[in-house]
């Protein structure tokens, strides 16, 4: 299309964000498997997600599509990843929201499994706490919530808004599946996600040093 309806300077930008970001996540082995997907903002209408099936630490500009918030590809014939509903359902609820951050990290997709019954991993007393915004002191307690995996992505969604009605959070994880972050860019989302990363591992090794 010779011209978009989005800013094709600020597309470009994001791209580079998403691409200097995705490539050291894929080295840490949070994105295996040409698994996870990535996103920002570009405006009221619409955001940059990654292409489906790409792999996530060999990232282009190329591997970039753009989305409206109702998931449907804008001026590109590429597919964008099965889970954009899980996306831009956050950006189309909520306007300060700026990026979107989904890894599979062997620490996430555990706790996942570990207390997919349950339904949430709480955290209590940890002073890693505070890089959640809103949170000042780590003398509190937070939960992440697990859904249960699903296949139909408008069920996941709706799943979603349920918690999003709840309550302000900035992450979820999908049982046997991985993690969403998030936050107003992509800073404080990749803050989020490795404060959750961090936690949910100390949860993890807790249980093995318990007798």
């Amino acid at each position: 299309m010779d011209n978009p309806p989005y800013d094709t300077a600020r597309l470009a930008a994001c791209a580079a964000e998403i691409i200097e970001n995705t490539r050291e996540l894929a080295l840490l082995g949070w994105t295996p498997a040409t698994s996870s997907n990535f996103s920002m903002r570009l405006d009221e209408r619409y955001a940059a997600i990654t292409v489906s099936g790409r792999d996530k630490g060999k990232l282009a500009a190329s591997d970039l599509m753009v989305v409206d918030f109702d998931g449907r590809p804008v001026a590109t014939q590429h597919l964008p990843s099965a889970e954009t509903l899980l996306h831009t359902q956050l950006y189309k609820r909520f306007p300060e929201i700026g990026c979107v951050l989904h890894t599979h990290s062997q620490t996430q997709t555990v706790a996942a499994r570990l207390f997919g019954g349950a339904g949430r991993v709480r955290f209590e007393d940890y002073e890693l706490i505070k890089a959640f915004r809103g949170q000042s002191t780590h003398a509190t307690s937070m939960s992440v919530p697990v859904l249960p995996n699903n296949q139909h992505m408008p069920t996941l969604a709706a799943q979603v808004d349920v918690l999003l009605d709840a309550g302000p959070i900035w992450g979820y994880l999908i049982d046997g599946h991985g993690l969403y972050a998030w936050g107003a860019d992509m800073a404080e989302a990749r803050r989020h996600l490795e404060a959750f990363e961090f936690l949910l591992a100390c949860e993890l090794q807790m249980r093995t040093l318990r007798p």
